[in-house]
């Protein structure tokens, strides 16, 4: 079973083009499905074939059972059935066991929003001394904000995606699509502050190329942004768990607010389909029914 699935992870690999971190993820739900077969009752199955949809609804109902969000839930029956339509359309298997299996239903919660108020002593908090780090703090976080970009993009950005004549950027987001995003004045000089003051500072070998490094030189990673925006969320005395989608969601949220399309918005984040980025519609009608 487990050969097969590696076939399937590299299909998803070559022919969808997948990312690195969507592939994990898939491999992470379906080690579990296979966790789930291998160690209860049904641990004597060692072919795909064998699976029914019986046994699929047992796993979907024990997931139901654990402590997972409704759309993780969703998420990982969704793998499943992905690899069932895959093993079926390969003539692995000659019947596809999740042809009638029910997605669970996701349960929409709204994006975790900041205010601009909030925003703003966030964006502060790194500005109390000019150090080489705190200039890359103080970059960071308001690239974070005022382009609405994703953690990975952010980390993954390199000096020659940044324009700063013409303050634009190139992101290279999902499915290696590229975006054009404009930044503001502010962005533009806290970027010069960085690259000019604070860069130089940091970078250890002159062939890296990632505008944002760690004390080693290196690029910095997901796991040491996180860490960078809870320190600064704990200084800013913020009470509300901030992460770096949540100001990505801030973004979203003061974009519509202040009257920007919302195919503008969905441009700008990245989203495939415009019903994503119709959930902040909701944050803002909401922050205009306070104010009524």
């Amino acid at each position: 079973m487990e050969k097969t699935l590696l076939v399937f992870l590299d299909f998803l690999r070559q022919e969808h083009n997948y990312s690195h971190n969507t592939i994990a993820a898939y491999k992470n739900d379906l080690n579990q499905f296979v966790h789930f077969i291998q160690n209860g009752q049904h641990s004597d199955l060692t072919d795909w074939a064998d699976v029914t949809a019986v046994i699929v609804n047992e796993y979907v109902e024990y997931m139901k059972t654990q402590a997972y969000a409704s759309s993780s839930v969703a998420r990982k029956v969704a793998a499943v059935k992905s690899l069932f339509n895959f093993l079926h359309a390969r003539q692995y298997i000659s019947e596809n066991p999740t042809t009638h299996i029910e997605s669970p239903r996701v349960k929409k919660r709204l994006p975790q929003t900041l205010s601009t108020a909030d925003v703003e002593r966030l964006l502060k908090a790194p500005t109390e001394k000019e150090t080489p780090k705190n200039l890359r703090d103080t970059a960071l976080l308001t690239m974070l904000y005022t382009t609405g970009m994703r953690v990975t993009e952010v980390v993954s950005l390199h000096q020659k995606d940044i324009d700063l004549e013409n303050n634009v950027l190139y992101c290279a987001g999902k499915d290696d699509q590229v975006r054009e995003l404009p930044f503001d004045k502010l962005t533009q000089t806290v970027l010069t502050e960085y690259l000019e003051r604070g860069r130089p500072f940091l970078v250890k070998n002159k062939e890296e190329t990632a505008v944002f490094l760690n004390h080693r030189g290196q690029q910095l990673t997901r796991q040491g942004l996180w860490l960078i925006i809870k320190a600064y969320a704990k200084q800013a005395n913020l009470s509300a768990s901030v992460t770096p989608h949540t100001l990505r969601h801030s973004f979203a949220a003061h974009k519509l607010e202040s009257g920007a399309d919302l195919q503008e918005v969905q441009q700008l984040l990245g989203h495939a389909n415009i019903s994503t980025t119709q959930i902040y519609t909701q944050l803002s009608d909401e922050e205009k029914d306070k104010e009524s």
